[in-house]
């Protein structure tokens, strides 16, 4: 009875019916399908079947079936032929094989639509922000322990990266067809299906004997996030009410998001220290099932969206990105001119533009071209790249820096970031409000302007610095949320969500791969010039973070241009995101 005429078990419905000697009412779970104004089930049970008998005794009875109610009469028994249209071929073959060739057909009356249910926001905001953590943390938490994971399976160097990269790859390839297919084929669905794949690869990645199953695992988890990431944020604007009920749920899915990194270097580092690599993957799956049980029951399900999915679009922009985000990660190991990466981007770039080629003639885009006419949409797609960039970047070299200059272990190398965590928290509750009351642009610039301070006061570190007096003021600043609006229909906020995300993975590929190119490319000169390596190595941070802040004042400067102060009156709806 807890599974039958749920919306998510569409072969199994609830008959009520009234017994012809009791008068009771009596619920009957059966195999059923619905076909024009009638209702097919097979008399599995020949007609010597209770519920049968009561059916025909009264000519009537009542039909749960995905969720609504329906009245029914005229019972008939109809053969093979006649009830076959009903169902799908599987079901069609299980009844030949068991020979069954009588089949009940009831005809609707009227359908009465089920009592709405006030949604639960409480545990709803928690279901989306328990799921953006759990997407967001993974990179963090992993890096943190690639050393003990190349010591379990005898990476070699070059190897390694594809621990990371696989996640990335998958994760920046197809988020926008995942958040594309969230509008088409049902977000709340679809966010089930993106969290049970990042749960199975999680498991599978635990359980991984060898480095392909680890790595074909982490592609899995890479895909799952890449569907949940952009539902999520759909999801929360559909489930919260535009005004202070939305702004305070986007307070807090901004804060998970952009704190995940910081608290995943922290969480990494206990895990890998007390326990094993292994459970960084494994604390996944109770949490992948909890949320996948719960996401039916709390949140709301809005109506697709009308249309096709866009398959020549989503080929090309997946090929595309996934090419593009495998070439900077290469470019991070190998260097900018190293023929297979500049074989690689340039496929990606060709890969792309055709893909803008395409959907500016196609009927049904995966992406329409006029999602990018807004000022302050296109503005928040250029902030989210930037802040992706100089933020993953910064975690990345900064994480090595405590470790290898400052000498701390993993453990301490993750409570030292979890100023960054807490900044950013309490940063993304008042950029939240402040976007309520007095729109998006001060927000954003002042994000991105302090982001830059702090980025330049960072590359002032030496051989000689210490973390609190040179790395935990810069890191307090740093931790700055900026916010992103993007004014879309509904039916496109699965699509705008994946841009943002989309635009913060290519972003933080892109930041990876040029800072940690700058830092080893001046590190190796200063080494050409017989500088001491410490002092070597620190002069390459040092000029990486200094390049992160030139990228964050490139996204103040977008954000100042092209982000109103105020909302336009056109848009139709808020979506704010932290970076």
């Amino acid at each position: 009875m807890l599974i039958a005429g749920r919306r998510w078990m569409p072969v199994v419905g609830i008959l009520r019916h009234r017994g012809r000697r009791s008068g009771r009412t009596y619920a009957s779970p059966l195999g059923m399908r619905p076909n024009g104004d009638a209702f097919f089930m097979p008399l599995t049970l020949g007609e010597n079947a209770g519920w049968y008998r009561n059916v025909i005794a009264s000519g009537s009875a009542t039909v749960t079936y995905l969720g609504r109610s329906y009245a029914v009469r005229d019972p008939e028994v109809v053969d093979y032929p006649a009830a076959k249209h009903a169902f799908p071929r599987y079901e069609r073959l299980q009844f030949r094989l068991l020979g069954i060739n009588q089949y009940l057909r009831l005809r609707m009356v009227q359908s009465e639509a089920p009592t709405p249910r006030a949604p639960r926001l409480g545990l709803g905001l928690v279901v989306i922000a328990l799921a953006q953590l759990m997407v967001v943390l993974d990179v963090a938490v992993v890096n943190v322990a690639l050393p003990s994971i190349q010591k379990a399976f005898h990476f070699d160097s070059t190897n390694l990266e594809w621990v990371v990269n696989a996640y990335s790859i998958a994760f920046g390839g197809l988020l926008l067809l995942g958040g594309r297919m969230g509008d088409l084929y049902g977000r709340r669905r679809m966010f089930v299906t993106g969290v049970l794949l990042f749960t199975i690869g999680s498991f599978a990645g635990g359980l991984a004997t060898s480095s392909s199953a680890l790595i074909i695992a982490r592609a899995v988890q890479g895909t799952g996030g890449a569907i949940v990431a952009p539902t999520a944020l759909a999801l929360l604007a559909g489930t919260f009410k535009e005004g202070r009920q939305r702004i305070r749920a986007l307070g807090v899915y901004s804060a998970v998001s952009a704190g995940g990194g910081a608290l995943g270097l922290l969480l990494g580092g206990v895990i890998t220290n007390y326990l094993s690599w292994r459970w960084i993957l494994f604390i996944n799956v109770p949490v992948g099932i909890a949320l996948a049980l719960a996401a039916p029951r709390v949140l709301i399900a809005p109506r697709p969206a009308a249309g096709r999915l866009d398959l020549p679009g989503a080929a090309l922009v997946t090929a595309g990105a996934s090419l593009l985000v495998y070439g900077l990660s290469r470019a991070a190991a190998h260097g900018w001119s190293e023929a297979t990466t500049v074989l690689t981007l340039g496929m990606a770039a060709v890969l792309l533009v055709a893909f803008i080629g395409v959907e500016a003639i196609a009927r049904q885009p995966l992406m329409p071209l006029r999602i990018l006419g807004n000022r302050n949409r296109s503005g928040a797609y250029v902030l989210s790249f930037a802040v992706g960039a100089t933020l993953s970047g910064t975690l990345f070299l900064l994480t090595l820096f405590v470790q290898n200059g400052l000498g701390f272990n993993p453990l301490e190398a993750g409570f030292a970031f979890l100023p960054t965590a807490l900044g950013v928290i309490l940063g993304a509750g008042i950029a939240s409000r402040l976007m309520g009351r007095i729109g998006p642009r001060t927000p954003m610039t002042a994000g991105a302007l302090m982001a830059a301070i702090g980025l330049f006061w960072l590359a002032g570190i030496t051989p000689a610095s210490n973390y609190f007096a040179d790395v935990l003021g810069p890191l307090a600043v740093v931790s700055t949320t900026n916010v992103t609006i993007a004014g879309v229909a509904p039916a496109e906020s699965g699509l705008a969500s994946a841009l943002l995300n989309a635009g913060r993975q290519l972003g933080g590929s892109f930041g990876i791969a040029i800072m940690g190119t700058v830092a080893a490319q001046v590190t190796r000169d200063q080494v050409l010039g017989h500088a001491a390596i410490g002092g070597a190595m620190t002069s390459g941070f040092s000029a990486a973070f200094e390049l992160a802040g030139v990228i964050a004042l490139a996204g103040f400067a977008a954000a100042y241009v092209a982000v109103r102060s105020k909302p336009a009156p056109a848009v139709v709806e808020a979506r704010a995101e932290a970076a």
